[in-house]
């Protein structure tokens, strides 16, 4: 009964992001750096810096002190199987049937062999990670970023995938945990987790960047263009005369 209610709200949600976004942001390209909330953002952006700097990340470095290597990359594990169910599920929407073959058969493997996915087992048998959610699917649809936008806690997203985030929880394993406390419970370890492992590339991102701004803005966008296209992104107008 449950999972026939959150279908029904997921295909509702699925329709709703597509139409709020087709009717208002369907002539922008996922490339351009679409930034008219950059006064609102850059406030929010300076939150989340105060709450990584003084909260985050001391935890997160905790958490990676008191916990052993082997422990903490079962955990990474667990967490990242639990992820390809929602990979899985846009993986179909997108038509990418081959794919959802593999992906589907991650979460069997490593959920079964992989002892509920602390071991990541599907790799070595052939089937990579692979990264997909709801927003990449709209993305591939032609449905345009909208607005950027910086998320409190969550960082940069835009308004497609802000909505694509929301769709995502209803097939998300996690948000499917009816007490509410083991869900929470889940959420935070998974955000420790996921913040401990992003330690030093926050210090590269720090000490590159003039505009820290500014340079996460813009790797949002190719990180996300990249994502959309697989790897093979199109060539905007400069490429193309750079070529010839």
């Amino acid at each position: 009964m449950r999972l026939s209610v959150c279908f029904r709200k997921g295909i509702v949600c699925m329709f709703v992001a597509m139409a709020a976004l087709l009717s208002g942001c369907a002539s922008l390209t996922s490339q351009e750096e679409n930034d008219p909330l950059e006064f609102v953002n850059r406030g929010v952006y300076k939150f989340n810096q105060k709450a990584d700097e003084y909260v985050l990340e001391p935890v997160a470095k905790g958490y990676q002190y008191v916990t052993p290597d082997i422990v903490d990359q079962s955990i990474t594990n667990f967490f990242s199987n639990l992820d390809d169910v929602v990979v899985f599920v846009n993986d179909i929407l997108q038509l990418k049937f081959n794919q959802a073959l593999s992906d589907g058969g991650r979460v069997l493997v490593n959920t079964t062999v992989g002892v509920l996915g602390f071991v990541d087992m599907a790799t070595d048998m052939g089937m990579p990670k692979n990264n997909e959610d709801f927003g990449q699917t709209l993305g591939a649809y032609g449905v345009g970023t909208g607005p950027y936008v910086v998320l409190p806690i969550l960082g940069s997203s835009t308004l497609r995938d802000t909505l694509g985030i929301y769709a995502d929880t209803f097939v998300d394993p996690i948000q499917q945990i009816d007490d509410s406390d083991a869900r929470w419970a889940t959420m935070v370890l998974k955000g420790v987790d996921t913040r401990a492992d992003l330690i030093r590339a926050k210090k590269i991102a720090d000490q590159a960047a003039l505009d820290p701004y500014e340079f996460e803005r813009s790797a949002h966008f190719q990180r996300r263009n990249y994502l959309i296209y697989d790897g093979n992104p199109p060539l905007d107008d400069e490429d193309i005369f750079d070529d010839e």
